[in-house]
């Protein structure tokens, strides 16, 4: 089938390019290429963000990205994006008049926004089925950061509408489908398609990167508060008081490199917390670092330590788990199904330093248990978590709606539920 990916603010050029890729840009291209291999024709749309980037570019066999002008051509932080949505919904509809989708799925809240509005646009009578992952939902985001989410007031009621009025929503674990429900999305409407792991870039033997301490955990991640990654650093004295006093925190993910990475705000936060703790000498910031080296740094830690306010998914520890490396997880959002506590990691309270540095202790002073864990998980990741499967799951979800009754219902009501022009915007 001919289906049309929406990705506002996250290109998968950025995922093929390393540093800059977040977890949208991966599974985007990821997802694109895997359902390309199951012989469908994918087109994605994103907003252009620079002045030289082509209009067309070909990634994949049967997967080419299209930029759209949608707002200046240079890069805008996404809860900026909201007004120029309907510029991005035009730019689609004129390119649809070369070749008409089968389907139309949309990435994140305000892609699905440009999607509904692309397909209003079209020939009168002319239905193209919307499918939608929103990858993170306000509700969750406004619940764990209250003031300091910055997205616009408009998402309130602009993200429910794209729930409704979408004909499948394609949520990537359980606990987002409580989250749909509360929002009035209909269960049976509600398909789960999780994020995928790249078995070639990650798989389950390999070099493993130097160290120079006795023992590493790694935190991989944007350095923003809600990773918890202070949690992690509070756990570091609670561990030296257990009898490991030489366990080094490596910090992966920022602005840059490691020095431009220091001179970040919430660098120079968790520093100061690790100076104040006595533990800066413990504490190592990479910086970005492209994602072929990451499969080393993987293998160079014993354990991985993902301790997030809240997480709607969550890539790292599938990455870690298909290397072989046992993961400590706040037992939050999709962390509880992708880890699974006691076979292949350890599930903790989230922004608990004790319970942390109690799990870490347990690991590091047990390498059978964390050679255990660790095959299960890599088991786990090949048989669950592969790309192909995730494709299959999507591609699944794809006809359900196609064959469906939902497109009659959406039909009929979309113009109720998604009044999204003019003062709205």
């Amino acid at each position: 089938m001919k289906i049309s990916m929406v990705s506002e603010h996250a290109s998968p050029l950025a995922a093929l390019g390393g540093v800059d890729a977040g977890g949208q840009n991966v599974h985007v291209a990821a997802l694109s290429a895997a359902l390309a291999r199951r012989g469908h024709h994918i087109t994605v749309y994103t907003r252009r963000d620079a002045d030289d980037l082509p209009r067309r570019v070909r990634i994949f066999p049967r997967v080419e990205v299209v930029h759209i002008q949608a707002g200046p051509a240079r890069h805008v932080p996404k809860d900026d994006l909201l007004p120029f949505m309907e510029e991005l919904a035009s730019g689609i509809s004129r390119d649809w008049e070369r070749r008409r989708p089968d389907l139309v799925h949309g990435h994140f809240w305000m892609s699905g926004l440009a999607a509904l509005d692309a397909t209003r646009q079209g020939p009168a009578g002319v239905h193209i089925p919307v499918v939608q992952t929103f990858h993170a939902l306000g509700t969750v985001k406004r619940r764990h950061q209250g003031s300091a989410d910055t997205s616009p007031f408009e998402r309130r009621w602009l993200e429910p509408a794209v729930g409704r009025d979408a004909d499948r929503i394609i949520a990537t674990c359980s606990d987002e489908v409580f989250e749909l429900k509360a929002m009035g999305i209909p269960p049976g409407r509600i398909s789960i398609a999780p994020c995928g792991v790249d078995l070639d870039l990650f798989p389950g033997a390999g070099q493993a990167d130097r160290r120079d301490r006795t023992h590493r955990i790694l935190s991989v991640g944007r350095l923003v508060p809600r990773k918890g990654v202070d949690v992690v650093i509070r756990a570091l004295p609670l561990l030296r008081a257990a009898g490991f006093p030489d366990v080094e925190l490596l910090v992966v993910g920022g602005g840059g490199d490691a020095i431009e990475t220091e001179r970040d705000s919430e660098a120079r936060r968790l520093l100061a917390i690790a100076s104040e703790l006595g533990v800066r000498q413990q504490v190592t910031f990479r910086g970005q670092v492209p994602r072929e080296a990451m499969p080393g740094i993987f293998r160079s830690a014993d354990a991985v330590v993902c301790t997030p306010w809240y997480e709607p998914f969550g890539i790292v520890p599938l990455e870690a788990m298909a290397c072989g490396i046992p993961v400590v997880a706040a037992a939050v959002g999709g962390l509880r199904d992708t880890v699974v506590d006691e076979r292949t990691g350890l599930h903790i309270p989230p922004r608990d330093p004790e319970a942390t540095a109690a799990a870490l202790a347990r690991l590091l002073a047990d390498q059978g248990l964390r050679q255990s864990l660790g095959r299960a998980g890599q088991q786990r990741a090949r048989s669950r978590y592969s790309w192909d499967r995730v494709a299959a799951e999507t591609e699944k979800a794809y006809l359900q709606t196609l064959t469906g009754t939902a497109a009659g219902r959406r039909h009929e009501t979309r113009d109720q539920l998604y009044p999204v022009e003019g003062a709205a915007l």
